[in-house]
């Protein structure tokens, strides 16, 4: 660049997109980092995405246009023993809980909004700046420079993902199952988490799949023809939405929850340069509750919030300034991680007294009324007292 920029961005994913366009709205001016796109195949990721996250996009005029957003007016989870949940957004006076979002084209829209941004600049290496902000994922290189631990628990779980054409049509509703699978070698079924996520818009036929599995589950499952896959996921969601057939390759990856120990800090050899992580590199969880990328983009809304209101005096590497970012942060999501860690747990304990307990508490939360509503605002990014 010219001149240095005011805010370096290492990672070009959706949340360094983002960031990078609502801080150059506050005429900063920002360097965004760009590493060479790895070879792979088609993309079958497709993120659910909440009120909040939704706003911030529109805001952006970055949100897509259907059908590569599809709304989920219902969300059903069966447990594995008769145990439901139903959450509907008509029941909380909305027209969906939340959408699910097409990557490929969320990116697409980032990636141009960021090209006609002219206080952005997208750079191939890092470049010095009084605030480097990493999001570069969970793998971060920059954040294992740093020396900024991450401590990771690994769940005994991969996700296989891909997607589905289907004969019935999905209705907006995602469906979710706490099954079991047999696993070879194992004696005792394994806990299993398997998700249909609509897809292709308002009464679409496709779905995106996320089947969370043992590990020594994965090859038998990657090594089946498309045909038996889809006839053993068939299975295992009762056929709910008919016939179905796979309309993408699968793609696996180990699930994990894990937190950085620090969010913030001085870059090496300088006092005044500091960083602050993002997304991702800040934290993971396990996606069953879909909030992974709503999590990182609430950093994304907080680092913001942190600077359009800082003292004009105080530069953009102060400690005092950034620490406010990280304790509104990491708060909200050390309560997430918990939530989700707590239901792979719960749903993972075999033997019949914990299902029946589980399935016996899905029931009473049905049922529950201000308890209920309250956690469904909350996973659709709106005010509790709303």
């Amino acid at each position: 660049m010219a001149n240095q920029p005011d805010i370096c961005i290492r990672g070009a994913g959706i949340v360094g997109r983002t960031l990078a366009l609502l801080l150059a709205r506050e005429r900063l001016r920002v360097a965004l980092v760009e590493a060479p796109a790895p070879a792979c195949g088609a993309d079958v990721r497709a993120y659910s995405l909440n009120s909040a996250a939704q706003r911030m996009l529109q805001d952006l005029r970055c949100w897509p246009d259907a059908p590569a957003v599809t709304p989920v007016h219902q969300m059903q989870v069966f447990g594995d023993q008769g145990g439901e949940l139903t959450f509907g957004a008509q029941a909380m006076g909305a027209g969906e809980l939340n959408w699910m979002v097409d990557v490929p084209v969320l990116e697409a829209r980032l990636t141009a909004a960021v090209q006609f941004q002219p206080q952005i600049e997208v750079v191939q290496a890092p470049v010095a700046a009084p605030l480097t902000v990493i999001c570069e994922g969970r793998a971060s290189q920059t954040r294992a420079e740093l020396g900024v631990a991450f401590d990771i628990t690994a769940y005994e779980q991969h996700a296989v993902a891909t997607r589905l054409r289907c004969e019935l049509p999905h209705g907006g509703v995602a469906r979710q199952w706490f099954t079991w699978g047999q696993v070879p070698g194992r004696s005792e079924a394994q806990a299993e988490i398997l998700a249909l996520l609509p897809l292709d818009g308002e009464g679409g036929h496709d779905v995106a799949l996320v089947w969370s599995v043992h590990p020594l589950r994965v090859p038998q499952l990657m090594g089946l023809s498309a045909e038996d896959f889809a006839s053993e996921l068939g299975q295992a969601c009762r056929m709910a939405l008919g016939h179905m057939t796979l309309s993408a390759e699968r793609a696996v990856w180990p699930l994990q929850l894990a937190r950085a120990s620090r969010w913030i800090g001085e870059m090496p050899g300088t006092t005044k340069q500091a960083f602050a992580l993002a997304g991702d590199a800040a934290h993971a969880m396990h996606p069953l509750a879909g909030q992974g990328l709503n999590v990182g983009l609430a950093d994304v809304a907080e680092l913001v919030r942190v600077i359009q209101a800082k003292e004009f005096w105080r530069p953009l590497h102060d400690s005092k300034l950034l620490r406010r970012y990280e304790r509104a942060r990491q708060a909200d999501v050390q309560a997430m991680g918990f939530v989700t860690d707590g239901l792979q747990r719960l749903f993972a304990q075999p033997g019949p007294v914990w299902q029946n307990l589980r399935n016996w508490g899905m029931r009473g939360f049905d049922r529950s009324g201000p308890l209920k509503n309250w956690m469904t605002r909350q996973a659709m990014g709106q005010d509790a007292a709303a």
